[in-house]
């Protein structure tokens, strides 16, 4: 009997763990941004922003993935994780933003 209700209790624990956790980065859509932002931007200028913009994107993708984790290890012990940060909605933003210098770059014929 007691062994059930201790099996039941993880079980629950197990599930529970489930909740709030936060989003894969590899799930993270881009936000929409307005190409017009760049339009004023030359070429060369475009494409130090798309490098700025691709380290940013490196830097907020691993900060997602060290949330992951961390809210694994936070389930595990306590029944809950951490959920989504300031993190993906700037991943999510700079997604977005690297989209419209790609855009912009194609319109301009950028190299």
């Amino acid at each position: 009997m007691k062994l059930c209700i201790v099996c039941l209790v993880a079980g629950a624990s197990l599930l529970a763990g489930c909740g709030n956790m936060p989003t894969q980065p590899s799930q993270i859509t881009g936000a929409y941004v307005s190409p017009e932002k760049y339009e004023k931007m030359s070429c060369e200028q475009l494409a130090v922003e798309q490098n700025s913009l691709a380290c940013r994107h490196n830097q907020l993708v691993v900060a997602q993935e060290q949330r992951v984790k961390s809210s694994k290890v936070q389930a595990f012990w306590l029944g809950f994780g951490n959920g989504d940060g300031v993190e993906a909605s700037e991943l999510a933003n700079v997604r977005g933003e690297m989209e419209a210098v790609r855009t912009t770059m194609e319109k301009k014929h950028c190299q």
